[in-house]
């Protein structure tokens, strides 16, 4: 089984395309919407929430978790891995994984563990834009990671600060198209009219309105979504990692595979409220305690 973790309603997008993608896998989700927000809230607090939120999907029986958030990747991906998982009764035999590492490995054309310039990437000269929120944009994940490998590239970052909430009261299209209008005007200007050769939409609910960033940037600029993205480099993954989701479906006395799970720890209601507006067909959740 595999497991996503987020704040709250964004990772169901990631989720959605996995699930899709992968038809003979069990996934769980679990959104902490009791604690959503996560980008207000200091980084150790992040980590914990965060690491509370994988612990109780590995005990419902996911091996690997998705970190299937921006915020929760950039500030606490990297200290579970390296420092939580290594030390707990899960290490060996489960693990922790992110959407910043696929998304950069997207837009760089590198492979994540290569972290110095390789031929033909250290000279590249793009203009590499990232939309996110707040919390992703100042961490400055994005930009870092990039350069890492690609150090000529410019990468300009632009906060979409009322587009998440705008999506999950349902905003009419005219709306949301204003907002993308106007972030992607800020962008422009802070490269004096240069369009993007490449535009991550660094937050997961924005691919609900990529059509938008598609009629706002010109035909040249590739958008990369992260469903796609991370069900492309998930599906690399379970490839070399395939112990992660057990073994195979099938055969005649094989149990029906079972419907994806959508756990909270929020308001039931409001919950799956909101959910529909963001996956019309999205199952019912289920009201989880939340650790702590």
């Amino acid at each position: 089984m595999i497991g996503v973790f987020d704040s709250g309603h964004g990772g169901l997008t990631v989720f959605r395309a996995l699930v899709a993608r992968f038809e003979t896998v069990p996934f769980v989700y679990l959104g902490d919407h009791a604690n959503v927000p996560y980008g207000n809230r200091p980084s150790d607090e992040v980590v914990e929430l965060t690491r509370a939120g994988v612990e109780m999907l590995f005990e419902r029986g996911a091996q690997l978790v998705l970190l299937g958030c921006n915020t929760a990747t950039a500030v606490a991906a990297r200290t579970l891995q390296q420092n939580w998982l290594p030390q707990s009764r899960w290490a060996g035999s489960h693990n922790v994984v992110g959407i910043v590492a696929p998304t950069v490995e997207a837009a760089t054309q590198t492979a994540w563990s290569l972290t110095t310039p390789q031929f033909p990437q250290k000279y590249n000269t793009d203009v590499i834009a990232v939309f996110g929120t707040a919390r992703t944009i100042k961490s400055g994940v994005y930009q870092e990671e990039i350069r890492k490998r690609c150090p000529k590239v410019t990468v300009v970052q632009q906060i979409c600060s009322q587009l998440v909430s705008a999506i999950e009261a349902g905003a009419g299209e005219d709306e949301l198209n204003a907002q993308v209008s106007a972030g992607v005007a800020e962008l422009l200007a802070q490269t004096n009219g240069r369009p993007p050769h490449s535009a991550i939409l660094g937050c997961t609910h924005f691919p609900l309105v990529e059509h938008l960033f598609r009629a706002h940037l010109p035909d040249f600029t590739r958008i990369l979504s992260q469903p796609d993205v991370v069900a492309d480099s998930l599906e690399d993954y379970l490839g070399r990692h395939g112990d992660y989701i057990g073994a195979p479906q099938g055969g005649a006395s094989a149990m029906p595979m079972p419907a994806p799970q959508l756990l909270t720890t929020g308001d039931i209601d409001h919950v799956n409220t909101t959910a529909r507006i963001l996956w019309p067909e999205a199952p019912a959740f289920t009201k989880i305690a939340a650790k702590g």
